[in-house]
């Protein structure tokens, strides 16, 4: 294949060559320069209050999309779009994990050239390598290959795009050339790459997700869009950082829209392979993904059926050396045709300290019940309550103890959309995030409470799982939705919990709380 010749965008930020031993690449990062870079970065940062403890925060400079999620020789490898202080262009960086919460950095994976920028992408995992496709900025898509035990070493097979922006003749194809995934099928490569279609209403467009095949990684053929039946996503959407992946006997396609955030769509392939046809969609942000809202995927099949989706959060107030963080790790499940599962995923219970429990916690109508002994701002809580029929039940998190501050998720039974269709539960409940109270600060961007649909049999209690972590609240709801916001409390104090009941009484069954220590220590 031939490429015409490019500038020199070779980075400059310092690159190393590892051994192809665990022994000897451990030994090589002990006194590496970029690693001992990176620790003095993380202690230097880690004195700002609204740095996370338990969700992973690149080392040093800012953040962007989580790229390439997968599980290689017993280990969990995340990237993502870093920009390294001595070039700030896009370059991959690396973390990896034993459990999917602890993770240690590694240095930059991918660097630029002949791409200006390395921006998202996935990767798919054989037997002997793991293979890396991204965009390449300004030229196309790329594929690179690794096969060393921590992934250290990366070699791009061609010296250009093996899928380029341009024809030959210069002209623009009949496909969006961006944000790529992979994955195999009876010995051929797919691949997907990220862009709109036109709804034929003027300049309006659709997401879209456009299939290409391969035998050998380098030579690709467009094949079609790939994504049919689509009637859930909105007229502006677009269809970047896709995952397609096998989920519970079906396929689920993760993605991010520009306009609207991080979604999903479930569906079922043709017996082919080739199209993908959509039966079901629900999103990750129940808003605007900036400010302080979540962003976009990078999912991978956990081995057991199900998926492990993590994404990355926009700031809402800004801070000096760093800004974005990623959510934890959730593991998504499907339980027969269309019932999504999500739940927090990895050794969460390892990172649990000091603990608190109480039960049946008694809430008379229009009473806040603050609870003295549960305070903190690096905590999980789990709830369980009846709300019976009180119209609606809140937790209360971050609360200054005049309530000058507070963040509240509230849940409000059967005040959601009626599915006539659906006859053993027609009609959903919300839950929602209000952080219209959770800072005093100047300069912390406002933001709509964060509402979500959620399907709550009449029989059955609320499960709320919460995790707070400095700026992030994060909030697992009946193991069927998760919502999580960025907040920003500018009082020492806001640090309380409590519960109420409106319009009438309810009762809390059990509260746990945990202080959760640092992955960081």
């Amino acid at each position: 294949m031939h490429f015409p010749e490019s500038p020199d965008r070779t980075s400059k930020v310092p690159r190393f060559t590892f051994g192809q031993t665990l022994p000897e690449q451990k030994r090589e990062l002990v006194e590496n320069p970029l690693l001992e870079r990176f620790a003095a970065s993380r202690k230097a940062l880690g004195a700002d209050r609204y740095r996370p403890a338990y969700h992973f925060v690149n080392p040093e400079g800012t953040l962007n999309d989580p790229n390439g999620l997968c599980f290689w020789q017993g280990r969990w490898h995340l990237f993502y779009q870093a920009y390294p202080p001595e070039d700030t262009r896009q370059h991959w960086g690396h973390a990896v994990s034993d459990d999917l919460v602890h993770w240690q950095d590694l240095p930059y994976a991918i660097y630029p050239h002949p791409e200006n920028c390395c921006f998202s992408g996935a990767t798919l995992v054989e037997d002997d390598r793991v293979i890396a496709m991204y965009h390449g900025t300004e030229v196309g898509n790329m594929v690179a290959v690794s096969s060393d035990p921590l992934l250290l070493n990366w070699e791009k097979l061609t010296e250009g795009p093996v899928i380029p922006m341009l024809n030959p003749d210069g002209s623009k194809p009949p496909y969006r050339v961006f944000d790529p995934c992979i994955w195999k099928k009876d010995g051929v490569y797919f691949a997907l790459s990220g862009g709109t279609l036109p709804t034929g209403a003027g300049t309006q467009f659709r997401p879209a997700e456009f299939l290409f095949r391969s035998t050998d990684l380098v030579n690709w053929v467009y094949l079609h869009p790939f994504v049919e039946g689509d009637q859930y996503t909105m007229v502006g959407d677009d269809g970047a950082c896709p995952y397609f992946w096998p989920i519970g006997g079906r396929h689920i396609l993760f993605f991010f829209s520009h306009m609207s955030g991080g979604q999903y769509l479930l569906g079922d392939t043709n017996q082919s392979g080739d199209k993908f046809r959509v039966t079901q969609h629900a999103k990750a942000n129940y808003g605007p993904f900036a400010p302080s809202g979540v962003h976009a995927p990078s999912a991978t099949p956990d081995g057991e059926d199900g998926v492990i989706v993590l994404y990355n959060m926009n700031s809402g107030v800004p801070v000096d050396g760093w800004n974005q963080i990623m959510t934890l790790a959730r593991r998504m499940t499907l339980h027969g045709e269309s019932d999504l599962r999500v739940t927090p995923a990895g050794a969460i219970k390892s990172l649990r300290g000091a603990h608190t429990r109480r039960s049946d916690i008694e809430l008379p109508a229009n009473q806040e019940v603050v609870l003295d002994e549960v305070h903190g701002d690096t905590m999980e809580l789990q709830l369980e309550i009846a709300p019976g029929k009180a119209p609606m039940v809140e937790m209360n998190v971050l609360r200054s103890p005049g309530g000058e501050e507070v963040t509240r998720i509230q849940f409000f039974r059967d005040r959601g959309y009626v599915n006539r269709d659906q006859r053993e539960r027609p009609q959903q409940s919300f839950v929602s995030i209000d952080t219209s109270r959770s800072s005093l600060l100047p300069n912390a961007l406002s933001r709509a409470a964060e509402t979500a649909p959620v399907l709550v049999d009449p029989d059955e209690p609320l499960r709320l799982r919460v995790f707070l972590d400095r700026s992030v609240v994060e909030v697992f709801v009946n193991d069927r939705v998760c919502l999580a916001v960025r907040i920003y409390p500018s009082r020492e104090d806001s640090r309380g919990v409590s519960l109420y009941s409106r319009g009438m009484g309810s009762t809390a069954s059990i509260l746990e709380s945990w202080q959760m220590e640092s992955i960081y220590r």
